[in-house]
């Protein structure tokens, strides 16, 4: 210390204390957690606060260690806790600055769409405690960051009415947004003779489990004119200049999807998302290499081989990973940088609370081929007050500031966080009963 001082007054006599004091505290680190030793670190509990209407059911995960520092993750979005809650007794007694390796011990009891949920909400948390711990944003221990701000798209509330949903989406833009996303589903041509046809008594609404091509669903001629038409209303409220995605068409067959994405080419559509499962690869790029809209999907594909195959055959033009359920930040980090050595870009598929938001915004900043990320949330007036460490509100004019805070950058708001709890839960209750699961998790002999 004396010779700091001695420094400091040599140095105030030629050009002012003060500066140089200033300057000198600033090369010092700042962010670095002396009460943490990270080797010695130890995960001793996993608890579960579940908000509600956000506009999703979002669990989120608070992994706890001997230390007093914790992670947060969250299970995605409408899943069950339970995936999370029945792999505690896997980690506890884990250093979780290991997520490579806690990740590949757990990654097995995961699947495909909300199935992944626990393993990926469990990797979000541990990449928050590995940062808390070196006192470092995810994206710096991920490589660094390509960006500052990530860019978003929004849902939006639908409408029958082309105007009005032209209206909505115009409304966007002019809050700033430089993408713009609609649903587009044959619920628009139902009534309307002609346009469909189907077996009597087949259900139309969507959501059925029968996939795509085995439903008997297809467009007419008129039908898909019918449908470009209502997309065309819309590109003159919001113009030609924006990317405009389209997603839920519902469950038609593959030569249907091709009839309405050659309808839809003349309103440079940025792309049809999920048109028929992501796992008939053959099917997806018949539909990709017959129309000149690009494809895209990804959303519910769990680990990185789906996507990889997919790359590999040019299957679609644009992968589409939901982080929450694609096998979490790091997972999904290769994901992105494996397919852009196919020339595919990554958009992110999201719906959930800021947690989640934040995990998938330190990937995107890190991953050279991003595209732009999804958001549910934009019109729920307390969803960025769940969360204090970012900038508010989070989404600002149609894009999300990468965080600089140690981890995923955030704190929960507790108070706002038990408004909004699901009925019936506690806020992070303690969870004894899965301490001792066990099983022979063993995948080979």
């Amino acid at each position: 210390m004396n010779q700091r001082r001695s420094f400091l007054r040599s140095a105030g006599a030629m050009l002012g204390a003060s500066f140089w004091a200033d300057e000198v505290l600033e090369a010092l680190p700042q962010k670095t957690n002396t009460s943490s030793k990270p080797s010695d670190l130890k995960i001793t509990d996993m608890r579960i606060a579940t908000i509600a209407r956000a506009p999703m059911t979002d669990p989120i995960i608070r992994i706890d260690t001997n230390q007093g520092i914790y992670g947060l993750g969250e299970v995605r979005d409408g899943a069950s806790k339970t995936y999370a809650l029945m792999l505690k007794s896997r980690i506890i007694g884990e250093n979780p600055c290991n997520i490579d390796k806690i990740f590949r011990k757990i990654k097995q009891f995961g699947g495909p769409s909300r199935q992944a949920g626990g393993v990926c909400g469990i990797e979000m948390a541990l990449w928050d405690l590995a940062g808390k711990a070196y006192g470092v944003p995810v994206y710096q221990m991920l490589g660094g960051k390509f960006r500052d701000r990530v860019r978003c798209y929004a849902d939006t509330t639908e409408s029958d009415d082309p105007k009005i949903y032209g209206q909505r989406l115009r409304a966007r833009r002019d809050e700033g947004f430089t993408w713009l996303k609609m649903d587009l589903g044959i619920d628009l041509v139902k009534d309307k003779p002609g346009a469909l046809s189907y077996p009597a008594g087949t259900p139309l609404g969507g959501g059925a489990n029968t996939e795509h091509m085995f439903t008997g669903i297809e467009l007419t001629q008129k039908g898909a004119e019918l449908m470009a038409e209502f997309v065309g209303a819309v590109r003159e409220a919001v113009g030609m200049d924006i990317p405009l995605s389209c997603d839920h068409f519902g469950h038609i067959g593959v030569k249907s999807c091709i009839k309405l994405g050659r309808a839809l080419e003349k309103y440079n559509v940025a792309w049809l998302e999920d048109m028929v499962p992501w796992q008939r690869t053959d099917l997806l790029k018949e539909i990709t290499n017959s129309i000149a809209v690009p494809t895209c999907t990804g959303e519910d594909i769990y680990l990185k081989e789906g996507f990889v195959e997919l790359a590999r055959a040019h299957a679609v033009n644009i992968l589409h990973p939901d982080l929450a359920t694609s096998g979490g930040i790091l997972e999904t980090k290769k994901i992105g940088d494996t397919v852009q050595e196919y020339g595919i870009p990554m958009a992110m598929h999201f719906a959930g609370s800021p947690i989640s938001c934040m995990a998938n915004v330190h990937c995107a900043a890190a991953t050279e081929n991003f595209l732009v990320l999804e958001n549910h949330s934009v019109d729920v007036p307390w969803w960025s007050d769940l969360v204090e460490g970012a900038e508010k509100p989070i989404v600002n004019k149609g894009f999300i500031r990468v965080p600089e805070g140690p981890g995923l950058g955030v704190t929960l708001n507790e108070e706002m966080v038990k408004k909004h709890l699901m009925p019936g839960t506690g806020f992070f209750d303690p969870t004894p009963e899965w301490d001792k699961e066990r099983s022979h998790d063993r995948l080979w002999s």
